[in-house]
């Protein structure tokens, strides 16, 4: 009876458009119900006891690659070298730096006897010398547990390392950690901070869901044994980044990836300062995405464009609606907008991050602009398939 009542009063374009806009906000709904609200629900079964964690510690290499990094590893490397845990090595490979990188590890092996430091000569011609960087410290490693993050990274407790093994339970080969950015009042550290937060929900939730598609640098684990078995990054050395993404979306499966939410296990690093830097990481990062598997793209592309239809469609319908199709459009939207509101605060309030009000909004609408933006105007220039230069 509601379809023949649009029928009549409505004509068949704005009865088109507002069941477009219908199906978007379910879409939405789902997602965040399904996927963005995935860490609480596992938080919950944590609490409740339902998950099994090893009971053991088995040893660990924290590996670290660090390019003209004095600075940070000053400051950051002790926090990864006192944590609480009984048997770790940290390896520090040194990207060919020209300050004083080697100075400042050399100070820090003689207080603390697990740290060790290999190095990338100067001039060596590789695309991704990070990549090359891990594949020497994996391969000089003394343990099967591999766990990574970076240079300016630091943990946010000393169970950091604890944390993150506790996962490797019987057929667990990856587990994914949180990557956040420290928190300022300032507009581009809120835009940052909470693009970094939708995107930590969506590849945790979405491991949650036995769905893994990337992980973080910042704070990655996987077994030794995996990255041999997998050929390191022999799929992706033609390309400029992905040492963290790329090889979790071929390694990582519904089986073998777990996550680690806990406030303990989470790195801290601190955000770009200008949009100018900050715009050519995510260039870095966005870079690579063509290479995710199908399934992965498909997934990841559904949300930005039923986003975007919830925002283009509205206005359409106020024009082309009538009077009930207005207000229920209004009232989906209001509904989708609350329950945004609800999970992202909760999630960043729990993580230590910003509260959202209506800048969320500002950000929700943003941030895929920019996106396209790299995918179209911003994108890599290539040659057979291989990156050679940045349009910057």
């Amino acid at each position: 009876m509601f379809v023949h009542f649009l029928e009549i009063h409505l004509p068949l374009s704005g009865l088109i458009v507002f069941v477009v806009f219908l199906l978007a906000f379910l879409y939405q709904s789902y997602f965040y119900l399904r996927y963005m609200a995935a860490t609480k629900a596992y938080r919950k079964k944590e609490e409740k006891g339902k998950i099994d964690f090893l009971s053991s510690k088995p040893p660990v290499s924290v590996v670290i690659c660090a390019k003209n990094e004095e600075d940070n590893l000053r400051k950051n490397l002790p926090e990864v070298l006192e944590q609480d845990y009984p048997e770790f090595e940290v390896i520090v490979v040194n990207d060919a730096s020209n300050d004083e990188t080697d100075r400042v590890l050399e100070e820090l092996k003689s207080r603390y006897p697990q740290l060790r430091s290999t190095f990338i000569p100067e001039g060596t011609r590789n695309l991704s010398t990070k990549k090359l960087g891990i594949t020497l410290a994996v391969k000089a490693a003394k343990y099967d547990l591999l766990l990574f993050t970076d240079a300016d990274c630091r943990p946010s407790d000393k169970g950091w390392i604890k944390a993150m093994m506790r996962n490797f339970t019987p057929g667990t080969e990856i587990v994914l950690g949180y990557g956040a950015y420290a928190t300022e009042d300032s507009f581009l550290n809120r835009m940052i901070t909470y693009d970094t937060l939708f995107i930590a929900l969506q590849y945790l939730g979405m491991a949650i869901r036995k769905h893994p598609y990337m992980g973080v640098g910042r704070n990655l684990a996987y077994r030794k044994e995996l990255f041999i078995r997998e050929n390191g990054f022999s799929d992706s050395l033609h390309l400029i980044s992905g040492d963290d993404d790329l090889f979790v979306n071929k390694a990582g499966n519904s089986q073998n990836t777990r996550v680690e939410v806990t406030p303990e296990s989470i790195t801290f690093s601190e955000a770009k300062k200008t949009f100018a830097t900050w715009l050519y990481q995510k260039i870095r990062h966005i870079s690579v995405s063509n290479n995710y598997t199908a399934s992965s793209k498909r997934r990841l592309l559904a949300e930005p464009i039923t986003r975007g239809l919830c925002y283009l469609l509205l206005p359409v319908i106020f024009f082309t609606g009538n009077s009930l199709i207005i207000l229920s459009a209004v009232t989906l939207f209001i509904l989708r907008s609350i329950l945004q509101l609800l999970i992202i605060n909760k999630a960043s309030g729990y993580f230590g991050g910003h509260k959202y009000g209506f800048n969320l909004m500002l950000f929700d609408i943003l941030l895929p602009v920019i996106n396209l933006y790299i995918l179209v105007a911003k994108r890599p220039f290539s040659e057979k398939g291989k990156i050679t230069k940045w349009n910057l």
